[in-house]
């Protein structure tokens, strides 16, 4: 079967950017980056990108544009006789599962969330414990969570069956074209917001007096941990794409570009959130509750909060999903390549799997809320198993097969990362990537199990 391929540029770079755009960069980014010190962390983090990020995110897609194949079976093109590098292809796609498991709930609840806002759910005048009491009662209710899980995990299997340009490529074009017009509207009405100034200051002023009180070390590693949390490194998610690309531009001009536009996003959904929040007295540092449970009351002291609402959840629906239906894609491209599935076959047994193995995350907070491992629940755990353990090793493992003589080897890479016109990679950057970057990103995997 003839490999599918991106009908543009454009497609894959929003394709590319809508897998690694998500919660982590409006849910997790913002809350981290006020637990730990506002403006230092954002400096970190985007040098973390820089440095780490981009040239792990090349070597995932010249693996994939190198062989025309997903992760797994790249792997066996490409190892040495005897080698046991493609076991970390079932890990990823193990990963990419996993992920899944726990990500459809959550962008289930972002839907709700959307509806609810949109249809008048959220009242002025509702007080604190009102606004909480609905986050309470949606996780209470295993059938409410049930419904808007299997929107999520049904909707993205169906548009996926359509194929890669018509269905990934052309529904990602339009869902990032609104995605950007919507949180930079977001931000514009964030910063006219009174005391913006002062979340403004908070969130982009580097105050390293601040960040000595936290501890310049941990504030640092939790920047490097958050960049490679954002691209979603180690799994492969990134991987199936270049295996669709052309070999028109360089590996390295790509990944800048895909690492540029989910960084805006992250540092926009910030202009968003930190002026409100120092608007309406919440505090920046509050957590993952931020969501779901702080925001809704930010909005419902906005004059046009409900029309605010229904706005910032749209696009974090637009920014979930578009990570689902990547991620997805990864998933039936395993499929058909493993199992020799057609696309409608892989996609429609696809759901059906995905649609019973999110069950025991969202359960896990009604029926099996007495489950719990070291005090986590199933999503928390799972979690904890994708992004300090499957992602750091998984990230490792991708970097030394791409600079070590054992795997693919650093030359191989380099002829297939300079391919095409844009920026090249130099030579002289073997050193680095083969020691510097496997010792930080095992620092990370270390401080991750200690955390």
């Amino acid at each position: 079967m003839e490999r599918e391929r991106f009908g543009s540029r454009l497609g894959f770079v929003l394709v590319s950017a809508g897998c690694a755009i998500g919660v982590g960069n409006v849910w997790r980014f913002p809350y981290v980056a006020g637990q730990n010190g506002g403006g230092v962390f954002v400096f970190f983090y985007i040098l973390s990108l820089i440095f780490f990020g981009i040239p792990i995110l090349s070597m995932e897609l010249a693996i994939g544009r190198g062989t025309g194949k997903s992760l797994v079976k790249a792997y066996y093109a490409i190892e040495k006789p005897g080698q046991k590098w493609h076991i970390h292809g079932w890990v990823g796609f193990f990963g990419c599962f996993l992920l899944m498991m726990y990500y459809t709930t959550v962008a289930g609840w972002i839907l709700y969330y959307f509806f609810r806002f949109l249809m008048g759910g959220f009242t002025k005048g509702m007080s604190g414990k009102d606004v909480e009491a609905v986050f309470t009662n949606l996780l209470l209710n295993p059938g409410s969570m049930m419904l808007w899980m299997g929107i999520t995990v049904f909707l993205g299997f169906g548009i996926i069956s359509f194929g890669l340009q018509n269905g990934l490529e052309r529904s990602t074009k339009w869902m990032m074209t609104l995605l950007f017009l919507l949180i930079i509207l977001l931000a514009v009405r964030g910063l006219l917001l009174p005391g913006a100034k002062e979340g403004l200051r908070f969130y982009l002023y580097p105050d390293f007096a601040k960040a000595r009180k936290i501890g310049i070390w941990k504030v640092i590693t939790a920047a490097m941990s958050q960049s490679f949390f954002t691209l979603g490194l180690g799994v492969g998610s990134m991987e199936i794409f270049g295996s669709y690309m052309d070999r028109k531009h360089t590996l390295i001009s790509e990944s800048v570009m895909i690492t540029a536009l989910d960084t805006v996003v992250a540092v926009l959904a910030g202009l968003v959130i930190f002026p409100a929040c120092y608007s309406y007295g919440v505090k920046p540092a509050s957590g993952p509750p931020l969501l779901f449970m702080t925001l809704p009351n930010v909005f419902l002291g906005m004059k046009g909060g409900r029309i605010w609402g229904s706005l910032f959840f749209l696009f974090m629906t637009f920014a979930s999903f578009s990570t689902v239906m990547a991620v997805f894609e990864n998933l039936i491209a395993n499929s058909m390549d493993l199992f020799g599935w057609t696309r409608k076959k892989a996609a429609g047994l696809g759901a059906i799997i995905m649609f019973f193995a999110s069950l025991p995350c969202l359960l896990g907070y009604n029926v099996w809320s007495g489950i719990s491992v070291s005090g986590k629940n199933i999503l928390d755990l799972e979690d904890f198993l994708l992004s300090n353990i499957l992602l750091p090793v998984g990230t490792l493992t991708i970097v030394l097969f791409c600079v070590t003589k054992a795997g693919w080897g650093f030359e191989n890479y380099l002829s297939n990362v300079n391919e095409g016109n844009g920026i090249k990679l130099s030579r002289n950057m073997r050193h680095y990537l083969g020691i510097c970057i496997p010792l930080m990103i095992i620092i990370i995997f270390v401080q991750g199990l200690i955390g």
